[in-house]
Order: structure tokens, then C-alpha cells, then sequence
């Protein structure tokens, strides 16, 4: 076994030692051969030096084979790494030290890129939660710029009838001055718990519980609450629904919402008996959901505003907090269910679609 690894030409250092010893010899013995040779001196040393040069150009092949392009392949693959490009792996397959150098080279890029690819992966997510911390300190900074804006106007309602309500001696009008401070601090109380359910959604704090249940009967029940069991109601109420259930599986309590706030903008919004249109069609396995109200038409640069926060259209008679419309948009996106508002001839009709389910 010893004999058989002291033969074996399977370093570097081996070949270049055989292939050094085996042209010295094959040197030695050429000119031996041609200074004997029946033939003159000047031609039997050209022949020699023919010879030398052949030699010469099969040591210098055997040396690039065995040394020049290996090196060169581990140069440019080395570079290539250096300069974090591992798409081209060392290509050297043989059993010296520059096929080790290649695997290990191979070896060394494929960590490298693995660690690579890691470090990537932690600072994608290091940016995301940097960026979700900057989004966080904006929405809250956001709120209570919100709060503080919007309550100026209540608080500085219910500071002047206090005031009154102090120096007045007349009963009746410290009776409304009473009502009106209560009237105050009850919308007050509302737009805080509106605005704070509304950044729970957009935070994520508040979740989504999805169950089945028939929208045709629900759509009815929340309509007929609102629109048809109200004793002033100035408007005409048309409605179409499908006359068998129609099932689907969304989150029922927030889906009242958002019906609760679209009825509620259609009946604010509807000129004095004007026409109030719900309509609730079945399209291949889509629940279409309608509510028009005939009244003057959103200006089409602001058609996407409404849904933001606190946005109110000064051509609407709308007086309410400027949440609900941005409620009903955040619920329906939280839920992948589209939505939308367009001007019709005559006035304004908001919809969303729902997949139905068997």
C-alpha cells in the first residue's frame, strides 16, 4: 500500500517532480542518442535541439494542464466570489490539491451564500419591523392629532354652556343648556370609541371571526332597523333582494357595521324625499350589495378621498364624524371583499360583492 501512494501521481508536487525527472531523462538520453547517430555533427545537433524544442512544448502543456488552468479557474471563480457573484461554481474535478481547493472553494461559496441569503432574510424582516414601528408611532401621532382636532369643537361646546348653565337663573334654559352638554359629551364619547375600534383594525389588534350565515335575511333585518321602522323618514325606500337565502362566511358583527355605516351616509345623504335604492343580486356565486340615494354627486377628484379618515364633503349635508366610511373600507379590505363608490345619474351609489357559500 505504501509503494502503491509513493507512485500515485495524485499531488501537484508529484507530477511536477515525475514530469521534471522524466524530461531530464528523456534530455540525457535524446542527446546520447543523437550524438551516435552515422550522421554529421551540425545536423545530429539540429536534430537534438528539434527534439528539445518538442520536449520543451510537452512540458510546457503538461505544466498548463496540470497548473496554469487549474490556478486560472480558481483565480476567476475567487474573483467572481469576491465580489459576491456565486452563480459559477469551480469547475476542476480531479484528485490533487486544486480538485480539494475547487471543493472546498464550492464548499466556502455555498456557506457563504447560505449566510448570505440569512442575513438578507434578517434584515428584510429587521426593515419591515422598523418600518412597522415608524408606521405605529404615525398612526398613534396620527390619532392624537385626530382626537385633539377633532374635539376641539365639542369640548369648547360643552366649556360655553357650562359657563352658562352657571350664570343663567331661568330654568328652562338650564334645562337645555344640560341637554346640549349631554348631547356633547355623548358624541364625543362615540367618535373616541369609533376612532379607537378603527385603529384596532388597522393595527391588528382587533380580528376577524368568520361564520356562516344567510346575507339575505341579515341585509332585510339591518335595513328594516334603519330605513323602514323610522317615524320621520323623508325619503321612498326601494329595495330588490333575492327571494331565497343566499349564504356566506365573513365576519357577521363587523359586516353590520359596515352596513350600518352605508345605510346610515344613504339616508343622511338623500334629498328630501328622494329615492333610497337597496339592492342585494346574486351574480355566478357573488353576492352583489347596492344602496343609491338621490342626492348631489361627489366631485369625481374626491370619490377616492372618502374613505379616509376624518374626510367630510362640504357638499354634503353628511354632519357625522368622518369615520364611518373609512370603517366600512378598512373592514371589507381586511376581508379581500371589493368595494366601491360611483355618481349616478341623480345621485350616489356605494356597493361591495361577497363570495357566496353553500
Amino acid at each position: 500500500m505504501k509503494i502503491k501512494d509513493g507512485l500515485s501521481l495524485r499531488t501537484v508536487r508529484k507530477r511536477i517532480i515525475m514530469i521534471s525527472k522524466i524530461a531530464g531523462i528523456v534530455l540525457i538520453i535524446s542527446y546520447i542518442i543523437s550524438t551516435r547517430l552515422p550522421i554529421e555533427q551540425d545536423f545530429s545537433f539540429l536534430l537534438w535541439l528539434c527534439f528539445v524544442t518538442l520536449l520543451v512544448l510537452a512540458v510546457d502543456y503538461l505544466m498548463g494542464r496540470f497548473i496554469s488552468k487549474p490556478i486560472d479557474k480558481l483565480s476567476r471563480t475567487a474573483r467572481k466570489m469576491a465580489q459576491l457573484d456565486f452563480s459559477s461554481p469551480c469547475e476542476i474535478h480531479t484528485n490533487d490539491e486544486f480538485g480539494e481547493l475547487s471543493q472546498s472553494l464550492n464548499k466556502m461559496a455555498q456557506n457563504l451564500q447560505q449566510v448570505l441569503s440569512q442575513l438578507q432574510d434578517a434584515n428584510f424582516q429587521l426593515e419591515k419591523d422598523v418600518e412597522q414601528e415608524k408606521r405605529l408611532l404615525e398612526e398613534r401621532r396620527e390619532l392624537v392629532d385626530n382626537l385633539s382636532h377633532e374635539m376641539k369643537t365639542p369640548l369648547g361646546v360643552i366649556r360655553a354652556y357650562a359657563e352658562g348653565l352657571q350664570d343663567e337663573p331661568d330654568e328652562k334654559k338650564r334645562q337645555e343648556y344640560s341637554e346640549v352638554i349631554i348631547a356633547e359629551v355623548e358624541r364625543t364619547s362615540r367618535l373616541i370609541t369609533t376612532l379607537l375600534d378603527l385603529s384596532a383594525l388597522e393595527n391588528g389588534a382587533a380580528q376577524l371571526h368568520a361564520e356562516r350565515f344567510d346575507f339575505v335575511e341579515f341585509a332585510e333585518t339591518v335595513a328594516g332597523r334603519l330605513l323602514i321602522d323610522v317615524p320621520d323618514a323623508d325619503y321612498e325606500l326601494q329595495y330588490e333582494l333575492p327571494e331565497q337565502p343566499v349564504y356566506v362566511e365573513i365576519d357577521k358583527g363587523r359586516m353590520e357595521q359596515v352596513l350600518n355605516n352605508l345605510l346610515v351616509n344613504a339616508k343622511r345623504n338623500v334629498h328630501p324625499g328622494g329615492i333610497l335604492n337597496l339592492t342585494l343580486k346574486e351574480n355566478n356565486g357573488t353576492l352583489d350589495f347596492c344602496i343609491f340615494n338621490e342626492g348631489t354627486p361627489i366631485p369625481e377628484e374626491n370619490l377616492s378621498k372618502i374613505w379616509t379618515k376624518f374626510y367630510r364633503d362640504r357638499n354634503s349635508g353628511y354632519s357625522g364624524s368622518g369615520l364611518g366610511l373609512a370603517i366600512v373600507a378598512q373592514i371589507l379590505s381586511m376581508q379581500d371583499l371589493p368595494y366601491g363608490v360611483a355618481n349616478r345619474p341623480g345621485g350616489v351609489v356605494f356597493y361591495f360583492s361577497v363570495p357566496a357559500v353553500k
